[in-house]
């Protein structure tokens, strides 16, 4: 059979290096690795060549991988027509209702795909796409605040921390260099949707915003790892598998995921239309989908998987890690990030003038 190319352009809207999960390791091999979202090629490079082997063994697949630099270099290829290289695709779950509504994806042939009832019943049917006519979920996370606990006699619970302790944190906290998680975070805050298009509400989050920037060290998506690490920050807003890949180390960080609310994001497998290799497509998704298989990369990379009986495959320890796996009344209060439409441009502008002043 022919190669397939699994290209992974994780999420994060203009910050790609949340989540990756295929990144070459050579020239004709590919190895597994997080992005900023927690998996790095360094730390499982072997481990994960000895994953796609066992899918070439079980398949004779050999699997070529490309890692874009965000979800928007992705669609902005298969716009131009690259969609023919690839059989498999991982965008985020507000990309697939962008790429569903734009006709670039391949409704599943349920008939085909093993496990979709062994999903979490949250991931069974999904807002971003209803029944998962057109997506896999692959992993899923959240976004929150993680904090050196030996800095705070008291520690965060909410957004709102960093506006109390403003002068305290000055210059030793940073946010996501995201809009959409920035603005949302602080929507949520304010007591509103994520996912606002109101005018109104968009305008309060950037004024709330600019109240904060002078104590803003930076607005960044991975710099913030080793800043903590040096004590440079204080506390700094990251995507949960970055969280438990540093804390996994540093036992006096901790990670939280504000009380009034926060972004729930999912990771994705879906087939581009025209993709050349759907029958390997389809191989792909129902290996990733084995419980055995979604446990060991759970064990290995450290993200949450959406099977149940993977789930239960974990160990006593990881099952328990709130991290990965918060309590149902906390992913109660999180939101997916939308697409917006044309509003999208007013979340864009008030980002531009933030950031810009």
């Amino acid at each position: 059979m022919p190669p397939t190319n699994l290209p992974i352009s994780r999420f994060c809207r203009a910050n790609s290096t949340r989540r990756q999960f295929l990144k070459n390791s050579a020239a004709t091999i590919s190895g597994l690795a997080l992005s900023s979202c927690g998996w790095r090629l360094a730390d499982v490079q072997s481990t994960d060549k000895a994953l796609l082997d066992r899918f070439a063994e079980k398949t004779g697949i050999r699997v070529v991988a490309d890692v874009l630099d965000s979800t928007e270099t992705m669609l902005a290829r298969l716009k131009v027509g690259v969609p023919q290289v690839y059989s498999i695709i991982y965008p985020s779950d507000y990309m697939v209702m962008q790429m569903k509504k734009l006709g670039m994806l391949t409704q599943l042939d349920r008939s085909i795909v093993g496990g979709l009832d062994r999903l979490k019943k949250r991931f069974q049917n999904p807002v971003y796409d209803p029944g998962n006519r057109y997506s896999v979920p692959f992993s899923w996370g959240t976004t929150g605040l993680i904090y050196n606990s030996e800095q705070f006699k008291e520690p965060p619970e909410d957004w709102s921390y960093l506006w109390k302790r403003k002068q305290e944190l000055a210059r030793r906290m940073t946010l996501l260099n995201d809009v959409r998680e920035v603005m949302g975070a602080t929507l949520r805050m304010l007591g509103y949707s994520l996912n606002s298009t109101s005018q109104q509400q968009v305008k309060k989050a950037y004024e709330k915003l600019e109240e904060l920037k002078s104590a803003i060290a930076s607005f960044t998506t991975d710099a913030w790892r080793s800043q903590m690490l040096t004590g440079e920050l204080k506390v700094a807003m990251c995507y949960s598998s970055d969280a438990n890949e540093v804390i996994a180390n540093n036992p006096k960080f901790r990670y939280i995921v504000p009380k009034s609310g926060s972004a729930l994001w999912t990771d994705t497998l879906v087939i581009p239309n025209g993709a050349p290799n759907p029958d390997a497509a389809y191989k792909w998704i129902n290996f990733i989908l084995q419980a055995d298989v979604a446990a060991s990369l759970v064990q290995r990379l450290g993200f949450a998987t959406p099977l149940e009986d993977a789930f239960y495959l974990l160990t006593p320890k990881v099952r328990k890690n709130k991290i990965l796996f918060p309590a149902e009344a906390t992913l109660e209060n999180c939101e997916g990030v939308a697409p917006l439409g044309k509003f999208a441009d007013v979340y864009d502008r008030y980002w531009t003038k933030l950031t810009s002043i």
